[in-house]
């Protein structure tokens, strides 16, 4: 049963019982429900429906690099990432280490 077969039912349930004058435990009786699991769709269908934001999805891929002038530095290169992020000391050897790096973040 898929969550929106399983609401409906629910949904039914609840309109059968609000229709039927009988207390939850005694409707629930009479239709062999648990109790607790009514008292929680009860609830649930009682709370309206939030909707939940879109969040932006970031597409993976290629980031624009540009190089910026500067003194030449043994260390190898600097690599500046949003959010105050810079990942230094990168040169042929440990390249492969940057795209683990930003796979984590």
């Amino acid at each position: 049963m898929t969550h929106a077969e399983r609401k409906r039912l629910w949904q039914q349930h609840i309109e059968d019982w609000q229709a039927s004058g009988l207390s939850g435990m005694a409707y629930c009786q009479q239709q062999s429900l648990t109790y607790c699991r009514f008292v929680y769709w009860r609830k649930k269908l009682a709370e309206p429906e939030t909707a939940v934001p879109e969040q932006p999805v970031s597409s993976p891929g290629f980031a624009k690099v540009s190089a910026v002038p500067g003194p030449e530095s043994s260390e190898g290169l600097t690599v500046s990432l949003p959010g105050g992020i810079s990942i230094t000391g990168l040169h042929a050897g440990n390249v492969e280490l940057l795209g683990a790096v930003l796979r984590q973040l």
